[in-house]
């Protein structure tokens, strides 16, 4: 019999740098958004306060740093040269896309960082996790390389975490991580269900394929994430995203589904196939877990795909309780959105084990194209592997202190993109990074923090200070 377990979000905090530049073709909030102004400092405060909701409620909660932004390496890479202001004017004149996506707080919406698969599921009896390498977009492919340092600085006992280095960075393999998998069971101690759901077979032109916009997940990169976590043939399903939806806008599966031990909640346009789909969905669930999956399942007669992308009702949160109750976490647009509210007051009414729905407000990450489910890596841990776990990222009331103060200290209210030629931004960024780390007992962890003066006696002193 496997130990009890329970579900960990790890949520990702928005960065200095957090901007509406508009990069992500296929989402629509970002789309629409472009180059308007932003708020740094309200982005982070809106996160962080989602935390604490969920950490009141009885979820254990923890965070993940923001990525260095603008990130001068890769444009260094890339054949700018000078130092590290003449670089960003340089990428900036030159090649404007290319600049803003190296100044991108992306990495905030941590959904896609990475798949990770709970031991129970593993053949080999341990946590798997496979950083995505987000290779249809620029702005997220370059942060594969410090979502696998940050993961391995956090799951760091060898005995109880397997990291594996993200799939080649190509078309054939598009992985955008756990924003397009879902794990149901009965209880996340039990053996459970992996549904991968893909956009595209990238090895097949023929058959149903998005017209407007792109498929990001392929099937290959999904079945390439459930064999190097050793799971369960048997277990684990591979169903494609309804092309018609990702031409509205579903560029993820977690705009569109979401799901949490035995309860399924999804539209009737998620999954090509339809009705046959969920049933495959239905039948393993059945078969593996002995008991009956409830599924809700809403149809464009209560809520068109157009208002679940503006609302992102499927993007909330479900989460169970630590008495078994089962809530919905949902941006405050879903509030206000009469179709939304709607379908939300009726599943709280109906009978299913989802009996509350708390609503957050999460504008800033809403409007450049991420609800609250974008904003966490769901991880399911025994009481052994949550002990092994680098603790000083683990939401508690002092560490809620400590970041609020540090983003009021750290953090700018309005920016957009021009801004981000500023002399002073990097260096302000820098700091507040440099500060974090000390926060997060994370060490040198972002490529200015080598040996010069970042590694001041100042530093030193502030260590001493938070320890």
């Amino acid at each position: 019999m496997n130990p009890p377990a329970y579900e960990v979000n790890f949520d990702g905090l928005p960065g200095p740098t957090h901007n509406f530049a508009g990069l992500s073709f296929g989402n629509v909030a970002s789309m629409e958004n472009r180059r308007t102004v932003s708020n740094p400092r309200a982005a982070a405060l809106q996160a962080i306060r989602k935390i604490k909701l969920l950490h009141d409620l009885g979820v254990k909660q923890a965070v993940l740093p923001p990525h260095e932004r603008p990130n001068v390496t890769v444009l260094r890479r890339l054949g700018f040269t000078g130092d590290d202001h003449e670089i960003l004017r340089q990428a900036s004149r030159r090649d404007t896309h290319l600049f803003l996506a190296c100044c991108s707080s992306s990495a905030m919406w941590a959904a896609n960082a990475a798949t990770v698969a709970p031991s129970a599921d593993a053949e080999d009896g341990r946590v798997h996790v496979t950083p995505a390498n987000l290779a249809s977009r620029i702005h997220r492919a370059i942060e594969a390389p410090l979502t696998a340092r940050i993961l391995k600085k956090i799951f760091r006992e060898e005995g109880s975490f397997i990291h594996h280095p993200p799939l080649p960075g190509n078309v054939y393999l598009g992985d955008e991580g756990s924003a397009n998998h879902v794990r149901l069971c009965s209880t996340y101690g039990e053996k459970g269900v992996q549904v991968f759901v893909h956009g595209r077979d990238a090895s097949r032109t023929s058959g149903r394929h998005p017209t407007r916009f792109p498929a990001r997940q392929t099937r290959q990169a999904s079945t390439a994430v459930a064999r190097l976590h050793q799971l369960d043939p048997d277990a684990t399903l591979h169903v494609q995203q309804h092309p018609d939806a990702i031409d509205e806008g579903v560029f993820h599966n977690d705009v569109i589904c979401v799901g949490d031990r035995n309860v399924l909640l999804c539209h009737t346009d998620a999954f090509l196939g339809g009705r046959g789909a969920m049933d495959r969905i239905r039948k393993v669930f059945l078969e593996r877990c002995e008991r009956e999956l409830v599924t809700i399942v809403l149809d464009s007669d209560q809520i068109p795909v157009s208002q679940a992308v503006e609302s992102y009702l499927f993007n909330s949160q479900l989460v169970t309780l630590p008495k078994d109750s089962q809530c919905l976490i949902a941006p405050l647009q879903c509030r206000e959105n009469r179709w939304a509210k709607a379908c939300l007051d009726q599943i709280v009414d109906g009978a299913n084990p989802i009996d509350a729905v708390h609503y957050v407000d999460l504008a800033q990450s809403l409007r450049n194209g991420g609800g609250p489910a974008c904003l966490r890596l769901r991880v399911v841990l025994t009481d052994e592997e949550f002990s092994r776990v680098h603790q000083p990222v683990i939401w508690t009331a002092s560490l809620h202190e400590r970041l609020v103060a540090w983003v009021h200290r750290h953090y700018r209210d309005r920016l957009s993109p021009d801004d981000l030629l500023d002399p002073e931004f990097i260096v302000e960024s820098r700091k507040a990074l440099d500060e974090l780390t000390v926060i997060l007992g994370l060490g040198a962890l972002y490529d200015f923090q080598g040996p010069h003066e970042y590694r001041s006696k100042a530093r030193r002193a502030r260590r001493l200070a938070y320890e």
